[in-house]
């Protein structure tokens, strides 16, 4: 069965046909069951995400109701990626060097430490709980070992980082966002520690970078510094995730990955584009606003399915083909314009280390099938691995 519509197909067991039905529907078209204005092309979803007028956040709106006055909206108020104007730009520059200069080989070495890490502790191998558990904390666990935080307290901020992203889905219930609101005062304690200290040399060198821009708010360094934990948690566990499975279905791939590291960060490249762990993202139109040949009213919403922009046949040429040395790849998982995302390197540096080690450590990926279901949300592609 096609899904309903492009927030369900999120989930759905194979929404690709579906969504090469939206490519042939007008560049911008409205779902009023959704309430929202739609973007599938590649033509579309580009000029979208460029588009000056369009916000990552209704204007009426910076934070979720549901957020406002805890710690949680805090952080979430204060992030690069959750702003427009002067709360975007010149920070976003400072964060994007800090972050470039991690490097592919800082990445990968933090990502292989808590793969293996993890491997003794779960046994992914052999227990799909314990797969579901590697896949869902090594990603918080690499990216905090990045950011300097004690191995001691590499557990507990996986389960706070867990926790905290709960609570920002629009999906999160009062609990969840108890939760989440209780883990975002841990982080800042410990991130004000850590910058405090000079213990991390990424939050210390992302405040230097602000102070040389004339912008040096320590609660917004902290804040940016949870935020790279928090982006980068669902969305590399997805891709993990999503790796395996790609992996399991194509076995001809499973040859020589295991042993051969660049063709591994291949497939996990072609997987950002063929199964998106973000499969869309939104925008907000702060003034009316032409996109694509379509007049948006201002307060418009507009639902950007950047997975269905990743199989357009404009884009890439047989899009439905799975091909990890695919040339001039074109991808919009990670974002287009202002708010790219810069984390695309560390996110498949770090999923492809998690990789590697499973298939070393005996997990088959063909195996893999029929345990797994999608979790429950409107944006994330991520599988949950179970008996």
């Amino acid at each position: 069965m096609s899904p309903s519509d492009p927030i369900a197909a999120v989930t759905h067991d194979d929404p690709y046909p579906y969504y090469r039905e939206l490519l042939a529907r007008p560049p911008l078209w409205h779902d009023a069951s959704l309430g929202l204005w739609v973007a599938a092309s590649a033509a579309a979803v580009e000029a979208a995400l460029r588009h000056p007028a369009l916000r990552v956040r209704p204007p009426a709106e910076p934070v979720p109701k549901a957020l406002q006055d805890t710690a949680a909206g805090q952080i979430f108020g204060r992030l690069v990626r959750m702003n427009d104007g002067a709360g975007h730009c010149p920070f976003k520059q400072a964060l994007a060097s800090t972050l470039a200069a991690i490097g592919p080989e800082a990445a990968r070495t933090a990502g292989l430490a808590s793969a293996q890490a993890l491997l003794g502790k779960h046994r992914p191998a052999a227990d799909l709980a314990g797969l579901d558990a590697f896949v869902r904390e090594m990603p918080a666990r690499a990216v905090a070992h990045l950011l300097g935080v004690p191995d001691d307290h590499l557990d507990e901020v996986a389960a706070w980082t867990d926790d905290f992203v709960g609570c920002l889905s629009p999906l999160a219930d009062t609990a969840a966002v108890v939760r989440g609101t209780r883990a975002a005062e841990h982080l800042q304690r410990l991130f004000h520690a850590l910058l405090r200290t000079r213990t991390s040399a990424y939050l210390v060198a992302l405040a230097d970078a602000a102070q040389a821009m004339g912008r040096l708010p320590t609660d917004i360094v902290v804040a940016n510094g949870i935020g790279l934990l928090s982006q980068t948690y669902e969305a590399t566990a997805a891709l993990i995730g999503n790796t395996l499975l790609a992996l399991g279905r194509q076995p001809s791939l499973s040859q020589s990955p295991q042993h051969d590291w660049h063709a591994l960060r291949e497939v996990v490249a072609e997987v950002v584009r063929y199964d998106a762990p973000v499969q869309n993202t939104r925008r907000f139109a702060a003034e009316a606003a032409t996109v694509a040949g379509q007049t948006l009213p201002a307060g418009a919403a507009l639902l950007v399915v950047l997975a269905a922009a990743n199989r357009d046949p404009a884009a890439n040429a047989s899009p439905d083909a799975f091909l990890p040395r695919r040339a001039a790849r074109r991808a919009w998982t990670f974002g287009a314009g202002v708010h790219a995302c810069p984390g695309e390197m560390l996110a498949v540096t770090i999923a492809a280390s998690a990789v590697e080690q499973l298939l070393h450590a005996g997990l088959d990926p063909a195996a893999l099938s029929r345990t797994f279901a999608y979790r429950r949300s409107g944006n994330i592609r991520l599988p949950q691995f179970h008996p």
